[in-house]
């Protein structure tokens, strides 16, 4: 796509939609200009060799310093966080709407494959987090209805199904409690509907419990290596080791404080660091296994990659590190297809 010579990337998590719903964010016109804000819009994705990717509704929260006692945001009022989340898919199909043919949402494998032969960006819709969902299901099997096939159980709340990873540095993941049965019942539903369950954000209990019921292989769509960057937000080595037994999938963070030792924030990170922990995502779990889950517009990211155009210098130094054109192009968008596909059966 475009002038990237490149495989083309499908990416594995952006916050665009979030972007764009912000008060000066544009909204769907938006999308299509190519912009200075944020990390993504159609002519840019172009320039960098972005085929698409899953396409995240996160719901923020209102502003409050209540705290849980394990410091996590307090759980959402279900009406509101219905209201956003359903303002966001609509956001989502308004781009389709105004695309001309050059944005789809997908429901299968084979379209997201269809899509990038002809140079329209395929968009997944995923929620990060189920705090939109009822413990009824109801909403779940709407939303199913209207295209929705990833499914975050939580963000870094707790809600009525699970409870997300307080953020900490060299702490243990297993920061508070596993599923609750709401939880469980929404893994199997999930797994009915061909859902996939996206275990980034989700602690260590809650991680070990999708892993214990799901049939579906494990995916972490937006993750490190809790080994390089020990932050409770990554994913530890025995993690690591279940999503590779379920022929699971790791998607790399671009996130800095996610990648770098420290976990500091800060944006003057070299490529090499990203390209280690693709190194050790790929020992870990295999070639077939690992690819871009970049959290654009969602997170503070590298100079060196600045914006979805930096994506082939990350192409360009994995290839620089000795991946091949094959592994290439199972790390830019093979390795999703093939899990999505899994998951839902198309």
């Amino acid at each position: 796509m475009g002038r990237n010579v490149f495989p083309v990337v499908f990416d594995g998590h952006n916050d665009v939609l979030l972007r764009l719903g912000a008060e000066d964010g544009g909204g769907p016109a938006a999308f299509f200009e190519q912009g200075e804000k944020g990390h993504l819009d159609l002519p840019r994705a172009r320039e960098g060799g972005f085929g698409g990717g899953i396409f995240a509704v996160w719901i923020p929260s209102p502003k409050t310093s209540e705290r849980t006692p394990r410091g996590l945001p307090p759980a959402l009022d279900a009406a509101y966080a219905l209201r956003y989340a359903l303002a966001a898919v609509a956001m989502l199909f308004r781009i389709e709407d105004r695309s001309d043919g050059k944005f789809r949402v997908v429901r299968t494998a084979a379209e997201i494959e269809g899509c990038l032969d002809e140079e329209v960006m395929p968009a997944v819709l995923h929620f990060e987090g189920a705090d939109a969902i009822d413990t009824n299901l109801d909403a779940l099997h709407v939303l199913h209805r209207a295209g929705l096939r990833s499914l975050g159980l939580v963000w870094g709340r707790p809600n009525a199904f699970a409870e997300g990873v307080a953020v900490h540095f060299r702490r243990s993941p297993d920061t508070g409690p596993g599923l609750t049965e709401a939880g469980r019942r929404l893994v199997r539903a999930c797994n009915d509907l061909g859902i996939v369950i996206d275990v980034s954000h989700l602690n260590e209990r809650g991680f070990w419990d999708v892993a214990a019921l799901t049939d579906a292989p494990l995916v972490a769509s937006h993750s490190n290596a809790y080994a390089l960057c020990p932050s409770t937000r990554n994913l530890t080595d025995p993690q690591l080791d279940a999503i590779a037994a379920s022929n699971g999938m790791v998607g790399l963070n671009f996130a800095v404080n996610f990648l770098r030792e420290d976990a500091t924030r800060d944006a003057d990170t070299p490529l090499d660091v990203m390209v280690r922990h693709i190194d050790y995502l790929v020992g870990r779990v295999g070639v077939d296994g690992v690819g871009f889950g970049s959290d654009f517009d969602g997170v503070l990211i590298s100079h060196e990659i600045g914006d979805v155009t930096g994506l082939p210098r990350l192409m360009s130094a994995l290839a620089d590190r000795g991946y091949d054109d094959e592994a290439l192009r199972k790390l830019a968008h093979e390795n999703w297809i093939r899990v999505l596909r899994k998951t839902w059966g198309a």
